[in-house]
């Protein structure tokens, strides 16, 4: 991969800080390709996170090919436990002012009259920030914002917040006001759709709030099409039909319905090796159902894998399976689609903005394990019709869904909001 190099330009464009628990993570393959592609567009990017292991960064080639880019990314002092945090309030008081006088001063003078002695803990909290001195904050995820909004007074800068489903689906859902401070502060929201903005609307975002809606996106460049996809697809009746799901294994994203329609798969004769790629605290309830429904020789639980290595997984998949109950968007069916693999998916969230039902794949009902079932069943039989969906969600990506398409869309909303 060309390692590029960052121009000296960079440093008199605006700066754009992205905030993030972790960084990289191999489930937000998207905050990489956006962190990665603004840089290259010319924005002076940083991040600013709670961990970083650069082990993890291995992952993620365009990451390893650009070394450069690991001084861009800040984590934060440690919170716990508690009593390193209060010794070492002292030396991030002295670090901020050195490297950024006027605003650590701007911030404590403004923040002491909001706060009182609870601005040093927040002035601890916020230290990358103030040395960083952004023009942009940009919280990815909504529940991150929660209670700092003070920082678009206290640092003089824009504040935008993504909500990208979990945020707006589960966090807060006691609390009706959970998100107030948010609509009435920042300056910009960012949804991966129409689906979230409604949802936003019912929590109580002002319609007039300033938003912009803008999906996930493909590098298509790292994903190549097919070069025989009659030879890829055509498998002949009796072949064992590889199903394929990619995320974290977690309650959220139904394993237990996508289970029990392979089940029903498996009864009918039908042929199917069915893996499953992704972590997660879920895994040994998932493991038992397996063992319950005798699904031992069926169904394989992967483990995490590098986005190369997921790539590879669905380059010999069949048919992709996503039996989620709750979705934001979901990039792992957009790069199903990239792959030209025919997608079953629940109707959960914004996944009905994801697939072209009956063009792309299918999209069946939540939790109904016939319907998936049913779905799985055709396209096992039909590989003809795996063929000519898996080659619609290619176009489809293609046409609606290139990187490009989405840092064009990236550059808009914080030009706008400057």
């Amino acid at each position: 991969m060309k390692v590029f190099e960052i121009p000296k330009t960079i440093q008199d464009s605006p700066r754009l800080v992205l905030i993030v628990p972790a960084f990289p993570k191999l489930s937000e393959t998207f905050i990489v390709s956006k962190f990665v592609g603004l840089l290259e567009r010319g924005w002076d990017v940083h991040l600013v996170c709670n961990y970083s292991d650069a082990k993890d960064w291995s992952a993620f080639s365009q990451l390893l090919a650009q070394p450069d880019f690991r001084e861009r990314v800040h984590v934060t002092w440690p919170q716990s436990p508690r009593w390193l945090a209060g010794l070492l309030i002292i030396p991030s008081l002295v670090r901020g002012l050195a490297r950024s006088p006027k605003i650590a001063w701007n911030y404590l003078r403004k923040g002491s009259n909001r706060f009182g002695w609870d601005i040093l803990r927040r002035f601890y909290l916020d230290l990358e920030l103030i040395c960083l001195k952004p023009d942009i904050i940009h919280f990815e995820f909504g529940s991150l914002a929660v209670g700092r909004t003070h920082l678009k007074e206290l640092l003089d800068g824009k504040l935008t917040v993504s909500f990208r489903g979990y945020d707006l689906n589960f966090v807060g859902l006691d609390q009706p006001e959970h998100y107030q401070e948010i609509w009435e502060q920042v300056d910009s929201c960012h949804f991966l759709g129409e689906d979230l903005w409604n949802r936003a609307v019912r929590r109580g975002c002002p319609p007039e709030m300033p938003h912009k809606l803008i999906p996930p996106a493909i590098d298509l460049s790292r994903f190549p099409a097919r070069e025989n996809l009659v030879t890829q697809f055509a498998q002949a009746l009796g072949e064992s039909i590889k199903i394929l799901s990619v995320g974290r294994l977690e309650w959220k994203k139904g394993y237990e319905f996508a289970l029990q329609a392979i089940k029903i798969l498996k009864d009918q004769g039908i042929k199917c090796h069915y893996q499953i790629v992704g972590d997660g605290e879920y895994r040994d309830a998932l493991t038992f159902a397996r063992h319950q429904l005798k699904l031992e020789d069926t169904v394989e639980f992967v483990g995490g894998l590098s986005h190369e290595k997921v790539i590879q997984a669905l380059e010999k998949t069949d048919i992709f399976l996503h039996s989620s109950i709750s979705e934001g968007f979901c990039n792992a069916v957009l790069e199903a689609q990239a792959m030209a693999v025919p997608v079953v998916c629940s109707d959960a969230g914004g996944l009905a903005e994801n697939v072209e039902d009956g063009v792309t794949g299918f999209i069946v009902p939540n939790r109904d394990v016939q319907a998936t079932a049913a779905k799985l069943t055709l396209l096992s039989m039909d590989p003809l019709l795996r063929r000519s969906m898996g080659f619609a969600g290619r176009v489809r990506v293609e046409s609606f869904f290139q990187l490009h398409q989405q840092l064009d869309a990236w550059e808009s909303f914080y030009e706008g909001c400057l």
